[in-house]
């Protein structure tokens, strides 16, 4: 099986995305996908993370923000994530046709937590206009103000390189010496649970403080080129009985 009939099988046409969708992926670097997920999915997948993270014996990702890696092989209602057609019609568009799933994983800040500073998801500097990586963020809970919505920086993908980390000028944009700082360019990522935020890996961005009285479960969902990493840990992480329920076109997504 190779990709285009991959894609073919699991729902993804010509027409999935619309050329606006598309522009806007190209242009400021992040897309909004609202309704992927019906309210009944979002409830179970929350829940089914509260209880993984509860047997979980490791300590927190970061501090204040419990975590939970290699969904893929912990339950089916996670499935949807890496096969489903408007999702991957995203991935398809950024990645030029060739991808794989890097990883699929929660992450949970706890209140007064989940600040980062600004950062890509590559890590390194880059030819402009080469991409990947492009990620994906699905909320759990409503991301707005309190809560602690996504930041980032719209059309810092298509330079190439990294946010600034010593203070100089780079490409007219003269950015703070602490990245945790905001930015008069910035844009917080407000969506209702059930959206699928895609994003070009390559955008600057960060998580942002939860100032509710609640945690701000979400998982991320990353793809990379297809000729990148030749073995993720997501792949490696599944078992024979996660990998005798996926389909062949949902095994290739994985790269199995």
């Amino acid at each position: 099986m190779d990709m285009k009939q991959a894609l073919y099988d699991l729902g993804v046409r010509d027409d999935t995305l619309t050329h606006e969708e598309k522009n806007s992926l190209d242009n400021e670097g992040y897309l909004p996908l609202h309704g992927i997920l019906t309210k009944e999915q979002v409830k179970g997948m929350k829940e089914r993370i509260e209880e993984l993270i509860a047997q979980d014996k490791r300590p927190q990702h970061d501090e204040g923000v419990d975590g939970m890696d290699y969904l893929v092989n912990r339950d089916p209602i996670f499935e949807v994530c890496f096969t489903h057609p408007r999702v991957l019609a995203t991935m398809s568009h950024v990645l030029d046709g060739e991808f794989k799933l890097l990883s699929l994983n929660a992450r949970v800040p706890s209140p007064g937590f989940g600040q980062q500073r600004l950062h890509n998801d590559w890590n390194a500097d880059t030819e402009p206009g080469t991409y990947y990586i492009c990620n994906s963020i699905w909320p759990l809970v409503d991301f707005n103000e309190e809560t602690g919505a996504t930041r980032v920086v719209p059309g810092t993908h298509r330079n190439g390189n990294l946010p600034n980390k010593d203070c100089r000028v780079q490409h007219k944009h003269d950015w703070s010496c602490n990245p945790l700082e905001s930015t008069t360019d910035e844009v917080k990522l407000m969506a209702p649970s059930g959206t699928v935020i895609v994003f070009n890996g390559h955008i600057w961005h960060s998580g942002t403080l939860n100032t509710s009285s609640v945690g701000r479960p979400a998982m991320t969902c990353a793809f990379v080129r297809r000729d990148q990493l030749a073995d993720s840990d997501e792949a490696k992480q599944i078992g024979p009985g996660t990998y005798s329920r996926l389909d062949k076109a949902s095994r290739h997504i994985l790269n199995l």
